[in-house]
């Protein structure tokens, strides 16, 4: 049994991992967002309604965690700095820290979808891996395709290598968190890309 902090829960990829951990293990979650007090909780989980770029709310939700899971979509550069300040001051180092694909320019033309040469939207996500990837910390970066629904069914790609398709499911995505959860070796100081197999 882990402690999470989900940080991101109330979002499509935060919610899916949510739901997995429930479901397939014994953890006590913390979810965090802004929304959270919306939540129905179940009794292993606590919602956490609070600010990312709120140093004493990211510390309070921080404290006796095992591992740290960070699924959000604004500003996520900003999330990853303080995210890895938290985490040092909190002495947490087990950060899985999810972003998207296209951040290395690692996706195949023939897959139609932009990479961040084409789309500096994508800045904020390559800063954040880029931040991540020069912290102390033990962490697994996960690059995902573009969500869809679906069973569990994917493919890893490491970083320097391209994308298999352009697709993944929410759940496929939540199925690789459980197991990097669980295995702090699982792709330890990788970054890696999830799609449809």
């Amino acid at each position: 049994m882990s402690n999470v902090l989900i940080i991101g829960a109330t979002g499509k990829i935060g919610g899916a991992v949510r739901q997995t951990l429930l479901k397939e293990t014994e953890d006590e979650l913390t979810l965090f967002s802004k929304d959270a007090a919306q939540l129905t909780t179940e009794p292993s989980e606590t919602a956490f309604a609070g600010d990312i770029n709120n140093e004493a709310e990211l510390d309070r939700a921080m404290k006796d965690k095992d591992v740290v899971v960070v699924a959000v979509s604004d500003q996520v550069d900003e999330a990853a700095q303080n995210v890895i300040k938290a985490m040092d001051k909190n002495k947490v180092s087990r950060l899985i820290f999810i972003t998207t694909m296209g951040i290395y320019n690692e996706i195949p033309k023939s897959m139609g979808v932009e990479n961040l040469k084409d789309n500096p939207d994508l800045q904020s996500y390559r800063d954040a891996a880029d931040l991540v990837e020069q912290s102390d910390l033990d962490y697994t970066i996960v690059r995902p395709g573009k969500l869809t629904n679906g069973s569990v069914n994917y493919e890893i790609t490491k970083k320097g290598e391209p994308f298999g398709a352009r697709d993944v499911s929410m759940n496929s995505i939540a199925d690789f968190v459980k197991t990097a959860i669980h295995n702090d070796q699982y792709y330890a100081q990788e970054s890696v890309g999830l799609s449809t197999i």
